[in-house]
C-alpha cells in the first residue's frame, strides 16, 4: 500500500490529479463494506466527491476546447477527443462539452458544483437547456431552473422544464407571448441524433412553423392508417413515413450487407451492415431477396482482389469493396461511418501510387486533409484482415509541459476554476 502525504493549497493541479489517481486506484480494489447502511453513507459521499471532480475537468475540457489543442493531436472537435482518448459514450461527451462551453454563462451552477452543493446531473441539465438562448435568457432560466432543484424536483423533471424554458421564463415574467428577441433562439430548427448500442438511432429536435408545415405537409397523408388492421400507433406510422422520405419512395436506396454464402444458403452466421451492425441472419435473408446480390471475391487471407483500372479516382466497384472493409475511418478511434468518408491513397498520390484496390482506404475528410499536411504524425499498419489502420502520433513540436509545477501566484492556470 502506497501512502500519500500532500499540503493541499500548495500542491500544483498536477500533483493533485496524481493523488486523486492514486486514491481512486486504491478504492477501487478494496471491497465493499458489509454494513449497507454504511455502503449507502459512503456512496453518497462519494457521489458528491465525483460530482466536484467534474467541476474540475469541465474547467481542462473548456480550456482545451476554447484553445483547440486536440487539433494538433489529429482530433477534429473536443467531442471526438473525449470519445476517442476517454472512451466516452457519444451522449456523455456532448453533455460534457456542453457543460464545459456553459458553465462560463452559469454562475451560480459552476460555483454550485463546484461546492458540492450542485450534483453534476442537475448541472449538465441546466447546461443542455440554456445551450440555445441568448446571454440574457440565459441568466433567468438559470435562475428559474436551479429554483427547481431547490424545490426538490428531479433532474429528469427540470430537463421537461428545460426544454420549454422560454415558456416558462414568460410564464414567471406574467408576458402572454415571448418577444421576438426572446424567440430568435427558436427561429432555426434543430434535430439532434444519437446511435443506440443495437445499431438504432434516437432523436429529437425542434421545427420552427414553416418546417413543421413542412413535415406535416409530407408525412401526414404517408402517416395515416394503413387500413382498418393497421394496428400501429401514430408515433410508429410516423417514423414508417419519414423513413420512406428518406429512402425516396419507391426508390431503391442503397444498403450494404455483408452476408457469407453460407448464410444465404441457411447457415446462422449472422450478416452485417458497413458500420459494423449485426443483422441476424433470418432477416438477412429476406433483405437479399428483395436486393441485388453482388459477388465479393476475396484472395487470401480476406484481402480483396484488384477490380479496377489504375486511375486517378476509385471506380464505384472499388469504393464498394472499401466500404465493406472499412466501417469507419481508417484513422483509429475516429468514429466517421466509412460510407461518409473519401477514398484515400495510402501512400499518396503525388508520391505515384497506384489507384489499386490493395492500395487504397476510405478516411474522412478532415482527416485526409490531415494526413496530407502532417504526413509526419501518421503511422501506418497493414493487418492481415486487409485494412490499413491510420494511428495519429503527437505534434512533434508538442512541448513538454510540467503538470507537477505549483500554482501561480496569480490564481490564474489549470487549477483555476
Amino acid at each position: 500500500m502506497s501512502s500519500i502525504s500532500l499540503d493541499l493549497h500548495s500542491a500544483s493541479t498536477g500533483e493533485l490529479v496524481d493523488a486523486v489517481a492514486a486514491i481512486a486506484r486504491e478504492l477501487a480494489g478494496r471491497d465493499a463494506p458489509d454494513s449497507a447502511a454504511a455502503c449507502m453513507e459512503l456512496a453518497e459521499t462519494l457521489a458528491r466527491a465525483s460530482d466536484q471532480q467534474e467541476s474540475a475537468l469541465a474547467a481542462m475540457i473548456g480550456r482545451v476546447d476554447a484553445s483547440g489543442e486536440m487539433r494538433r493531436w489529429g482530433l477534429p472537435s473536443t467531442q471526438v477527443w473525449l470519445r476517442s482518448r476517454l472512451g466516452m459514450r457519444e451522449t456523455r461527451a456532448r453533455e460534457r462539452v456542453t457543460l464545459a462551453r456553459q458553465r462560463h454563462r452559469l454562475p451560480r451552477v459552476a460555483n454550485m458544483l463546484a461546492g458540492g452543493e450542485l450534483s453534476y446531473g442537475y448541472a449538465s441539465t441546466v447546461a443542455d437547456a440554456v445551450a440555445r438562448l441568448d446571454d440574457a435568457d440565459c441568466a433567468a432560466a438559470e435562475n428559474v431552473l436551479l429554483d427547481l432543484v431547490s424545490e426538490g424536483f428531479s433532474a429528469g423533471k427540470v430537463a421537461s422544464f428545460g426544454r420549454r424554458i422560454r415558456d416558462v421564463i414568460a410564464e414567471r415574467n406574467e408576458v402572454d407571448q415571448p418577444d421576438a428577441e426572446s424567440r430568435r433562439g427558436y427561429e432555426r430548427s434543430w434535430i439532434s441524433s444519437t446511435r443506440s448500442l443495437d445499431g438504432g438511432r434516437y432523436v429529437k429536435g425542434w421545427l420552427n412553423a414553416e418546417d413543421a408545415a413542412a413535415w406535416d405537409g409530407t408525412l401526414g397523408p404517408l402517416a395515416k392508417p394503413a387500413g382498418t388492421d393497421d394496428r400501429r400507433d401514430l408515433p410508429e406510422r410516423t417514423a414508417a413515413a419519414l423513413v420512406s422520405v428518406l429512402a425516396g419512395g419507391h426508390r431503391a436506396t442503397k444498403v450494404t450487407l455483408v452476408i457469407d454464402l453460407d448464410t444465404l444458403t441457411g447457415g446462422t452466421k449472422p450478416g452485417r451492415l458497413t458500420d459494423g451492425s449485426p443483422i441476424p441472419a433470418a432477416q438477412a435473408r429476406r433483405i437479399a431477396l428483395n436486393a441485388g446480390v453482388s459477388p465479393l471475391i476475396l484472395g487470401h487471407g480476406s484481402i480483396p482482389l484488384y477490380l479496377g483500372r489504375r486511375v486517378r479516382f476509385a471506380t464505384p466497384a472499388q469504393r464498394q469493396v472499401l466500404e465493406t472493409l472499412y466501417p469507419t475511418c481508417a484513422v483509429q478511434g475516429c468514429e466517421v461511418p466509412g460510407t461518409l468518408c473519401e477514398v484515400d491513397h495510402v501512400q499518396g498520390w503525388v508520391l505515384g501510387a497506384l489507384t489499386d484496390i490493395d492500395r487504397l482506404a476510405l478516411c474522412c475528410g478532415w482527416h485526409n486533409r490531415f494526413k496530407h499536411t502532417n504526413a509526419d504524425q501518421i503511422q501506418i499498419s497493414h493487418g492481415t484482415t486487409g485494412r490499413y489502420v491510420y494511428r495519429i502520433l503527437p505534434p512533434p513540436d508538442a512541448r513538454t509541459v510540467d503538470i507537477h509545477a505549483p500554482p501561480p501566484t496569480d490564481g490564474i492556470g489549470w487549477a483555476a476554476a
